[in-house]
């Protein structure tokens, strides 16, 4: 569709959702893209409306990666930059910002896989704290075995700690698709549903997590990222350490007195 822009937004009962929209070009991370990308972060960070954020793709893809047009050796050659640092100037600017962005928001994200995560894409759906993905969706890094680069979008990061070492390799120096069944079960994903479902089920699982107290997302993240660097007598003391100041807040009081009351807690 001609002039459509690159991502929608919109905010309904504080769930925000944010549809990468370039559907007959498989959702790459285009210019428009990453641009309509960071602007609908910063619109979820100010709107104190936004409970949860939905990250999903229109058409049959969800994100194709680099626009790789935009990257042409050739065609740079004439320019006054390189390939090399093209790609440099496009992380530091925007893609990896869009990544830390959604692992910092103030709110959790659940990314709805449709359909194809390939490379950059694979990198911006493990950048939220829950993936559903559709079953006819797949997950593939053409990195090393097609360009002879590297994971990126901060995949490098987040795929050996869900996978393990051996597996995340392999998926990265064979090239081989995973698909979202197959995802699950390898613990990549939260979950694979039916085509049909994804969109209930996404929504269904942004409403739970958005009554969730304001700072438990933020506690939570913190706590796991710690612990790959800490002995464990090092995390139980930090464990310790979030259990002494969180108990001092109101939710924990609510918490409690819900649970002597039989009721759903109210945060």
């Amino acid at each position: 569709m001609s002039g459509a822009p690159a991502v929608l937004f919109d905010v309904a009962d504080g769930i925000a959702t944010l549809t990468l929209n370039e559907a007959a070009q498989m959702n790459p991370i285009s210019l428009g893209m990453r641009q309509g990308c960071l602007q609908a972060l910063e619109r979820v960070r100010e709107d104190t409306s936004v409970r949860a954020l939905i990250v999903t793709g229109s058409g049959k893809a969800f994100c194709s990666g680099a626009k790789l047009s935009d990257f042409d050796p050739e065609r740079l050659a004439h320019g006054s930059t390189s390939a090399g640092r093209a790609i440099g100037d496009m992380m530091a600017e925007a893609g990896n910002p869009l990544v830390v962005g959604l692992r910092t928001l103030r709110v959790p994200v659940v990314c709805a896989v449709n359909g194809a995560a390939a490379g950059g894409g694979v990198g911006l759906a493990l950048a939220a704290d829950i993936v559903v993905a559709a079953r006819s969706a797949f997950f593939y890094l053409p990195f090393a075995p097609a360009l002879g680069l590297v994971p990126d979008l901060g995949a490098s990061w987040t795929l050996p700690r869900a996978v393990g070492r051996a597996r995340a390799l392999g998926l990265t120096l064979l090239g081989n698709r995973l698909g979202a069944q197959e995802a699950a079960q390898w613990g990549l994903i939260w979950a694979c549903v039916d085509d049909a479902d994804l969109p209930a089920e996404s929504l269904r699982l942004a409403q739970r997590l958005a009554c969730l107290p304001a700072h438990a997302v933020h506690e939570v993240r913190g706590l796991y990222e710690q612990s790959g660097r800490h002995s464990f007598e090092q995390q139980v003391a930090l464990e310790r350490e979030r259990q002494m100041a969180l108990a001092e807040r109101p939710a924990f009081a609510e918490g409690v007195r819900a649970f002597l009351e039989k009721r759903e807690p109210r945060f």
